[in-house]
């Protein structure tokens, strides 16, 4: 590329990741917004955008706050001072909490037109006020634990993510002087929403912060004020992990310390009703020693902790809810047939949540229970609760299989559930390697080894998501069942060094990092643009959750400058602004928000007509292609890469649900010209569904 041309590159503006994020959560907040999306899931959207605010604080905002303590050098760390950015946000976070208490107040509007209301304590009927008391007596007054805030030496800890009902009592009479106190609302023990009786057809919900404000002179009763009001108050605190060198510690320990110390974090935010008493705002922030008040306070609505809306009750409401399309059955894995028999006569891709993710737990099942198969070996990083992933292991286990695990303890927000799972696999036989030593393993893998006719034979499954049946029902990803040599063999080699980090990875086929992911890519990329600057055709399409590593989108620009048709899907943040880039008419962003969480990673590239299509479980982010343990699988089969082409065809066509990513970062619905409109996740399932009907795709051959 010219000199001009390298230049026009290196110096092009690059978003900055945290809002390019909130730009992101904007798009939550669009759908909650939606009129077509139905009533009770816009309802549910609100609690998903706010739990995704109360990470980005937790983690995002709590490092920016970290970095202000490096001074000058924190700009080159990220570009720019930490005070700007976090003054960006905060301005940005403001305009979003306006915009979603209005979106809230439109849809309990719409809530009603459906006889569905939303009643606080002053609302409700001598009869329902009845059932309300009744209820606080037998299932909320024991879980309290209110504290007279104004007869404690020290202020009570607020917790990260708990609510709290700030109280002030006062005396009609003037005769005795306010009084203060605190109560941590329990959603932890009692849910969130109590369901009133139904009256005349109408039905009833109340929120349990209301129940307690009904109840307030039932708790309360001892003191001789007689106005009680109730503001809710919520702290949000730095999440990130403090790891020490203490050599005398095991990492299980290390990890189970620093997870019980997080809840003592440092506050980033301070949620609080914007109706609270001034009086009582400023006796709250003066006894907790607030000292950044601008910064740190953020005045809402009445109600906090909106994540709990995800559980909003459905009343038998199913109308105002989406389909529930059932999960297609997969037409390459019959019912009551061997999977691994099925694997060794060619590649079979799973997509979910369109196909069950029963797939992955039934080829585990199997595996357990085969007298031929000799170890199982897995990666895992978030398991479910109640994992059936896990208990497959154990089953394995107790059938004199050699299991092994390699469970990451580090993963984010899981890591109490990790450790337990850890225990418990443990326990029941299973090898747990407790990940690798400054490296978190982020890859989706697992293989298992079977002897045949006296030979040992590898069978593989590689995801671009987690072993977790129960994310697995609403984020959309990709798994592949392969009993392909160049693949298992490679994966083979990855678990080597898994075991015995020691060893240097010596990989063909599979791309891994933090090894040579990022060089592949940009070998590849390269090629790309060498082929558009010899005017052949050269294009690359990506679809990632994130795209924030500097290399690679400075690496993108450089693609679209040179002519290469760049077509990229990207869910979450995305640092690269197409704009103004020299080749902004080679590039197309857009973002995809709907009912499934979009999740896969695909990158493929034209290669002069010989295309390359890889799976992976890596953002393109610093830390995935540096510091991560991370997979990209080729995709070798040609029946498989024309199911990925076509799915990933049909997003690019979506004109309902795709946004256009650009410089204003305003997030506008894409058009495509299409006279008819597209969703692309009913248009997939539609697609997968005719494929079950036709079946024309035939069984490939592996190598």
């Amino acid at each position: 590329m010219g000199r001009a041309t390298f230049a026009a590159v290196l110096f092009m503006k690059v978003q900055n990741r945290e809002i390019s994020w909130l730009s992101f959560n904007a798009r939550v907040l669009q759908e909650a917004n939606d009129p077509s999306v139905p009533l009770l899931e816009r309802v549910r959207f609100l609690g998903i955008f706010s739990s995704n605010l109360d990470e980005f604080f937790r983690v995002r905002v709590a490092t920016l706050r970290r970095l202000q303590a490096l001074g000058r050098k924190a700009k080159k760390i990220i570009g720019d001072s930490p005070k700007t950015i976090l003054a960006n946000i905060y301005q940005n976070v403001i305009d979003q909490q306006q915009k979603f208490e209005a979106i809230y107040a439109g849809i309990i509007d719409e809530l009603e037109q459906h006889n569905v209301f939303i009643v606080d304590e002053t609302e409700i009927t001598p009869e329902q006020g009845r059932f309300v008391s009744d209820y606080f007596q037998r299932e909320v007054r024991p879980a309290l634990v209110p504290i007279m805030i104004d007869s404690v030496e020290e202020f009570p800890y607020l917790k990260d993510r708990a609510i709290y009902l700030a109280v002030l009592m006062t005396d009609s009479t003037l005769k005795h002087k306010p009084r203060y106190a605190m109560i941590e609302i329990p959603t932890d023990v009692v849910p969130r929403f109590l369901v009133l009786p139904e009256q005349g057809g109408k039905k009833y919900v109340m929120l349990l912060d209301d129940v307690i404000r009904y109840s307030l002179r039932d708790i309360f009763y001892i003191f001789p004020q007689d106005t009680h009001a109730a503001y809710t108050i919520k702290m949000t605190r730095d999440a990130e992990l403090d790891l020490d060198n203490d050599l005398s510690e095991s990492l299980v320990e290390k990890i189970s310390k620093s997870v019980k110390q997080r809840s003592y974090g440092k506050p980033v935010r301070i949620n609080y009703d914007a109706s609270i008493s001034p009086d009582l705002l400023k006796y709250i922030t003066r006894r907790i020693q607030l000292q950044d008040k601008t910064d740190n306070l953020i005045p809402g609505g009445r109600y906090h902790n909106f994540k709990d809306f995800m559980k909003f009750p459905v009343l038998g409401l199913t109308s105002l809810t989406y389909p529930n399309r059932p999960a297609l059955p997969h037409p390459d894995f019959p019912a009551n047939s061997s999977m691994l028999a099925r694997m060794a006569q060619g590649d079979v891709l799973l997509h979910t949540p369109y196909h069950a993710f029963d797939y992955v737990i039934d080829l585990l099942r199997e595996a357990a229970i085969d007298p031929r198969v000799e170890s199982i070996k897995m990666t895992l990083y978030r398991l479910a609760p109640k994992s059936m992933i896990g208990n497959a292991l154990i089953n394995a286990a107790n059938n004199g299989k050699k299991v092994t695990v390699v469970m990451e303890l580090q993963a984010r927000f899981d890591e109490e559930n990790n450790i337990f799972w850890s225990d418990k696999l443990r326990e029941e036989g299973v090898h747990v390697i407790p990940g690798v030593q400054g490296l978190k393993v982020h890859s989706k893998v697992c293989l298992i080894t079977r002897k045949e006719k006296g030979k040992k034979l590898l069978y593989a499954h590689v995801g671009t998501g987690n072993y977790n049946e129960n994310t697995a029902r609403i984020y959309a990803d990709h798994n592949l069942f392969t009993a392909d040599k160049r693949i298992t063999e490679d994966i083979e080699e990855l678990f080597n060094f898994l075991e015995n980090t020691y060893k240097v990875v010596p990989l063909r086929h599979l791309v891994a990092a933090p090894f040579q992911m990022r060089k592949k890519f940009v070998r590849l990329i390269d090629d790309e643009i060498a082929h558009a600057q010899h005017g052949k055709p050269a294009a690359m399409w990506l679809k990632l959750n994130n795209l924030i590593d500097e290399e690679m989108v400075r690496k993108i620009a450089e693609a679209a400058e040179a002519g290469v048709t760049v077509r990229l899907i990207v869910r979450s943040t995305c640092a690269l602004l197409p704009d103004t880039l020299k080749g902004h008419q080679h590039i197309r962003i857009i973002s995809i928000v709907d009912k499934f969480l979009e999740h896969s990673r695909i990158m493929i590239f034209h290669n002069n007509g010989d295309e390359k299509y890889y799976l992976s479980s890596a953002d393109w982010m610093q830390r995935n292609l540096n510091n991560r343990v991370e997979t990209a699988c080729p995709i070798y089969d040609k029946n498989i890469q024309q199911e990925l082409k076509t799915y990933f065809e049909i997003q690019m066509m979506d004109n309902v649900k795709a946004r256009i990513l650009n410089d204003a970062q305003d997030n506008q619905y894409a058009k495509t010209g299409a006279l008819e409109k597209l969703r692309a996740q009913d248009e997939i399932y539609n697609y997968l569904l005719d494929r079950n009907v036709t079946k024309v795709i035939p069984l490939s051959k592996s190598a």
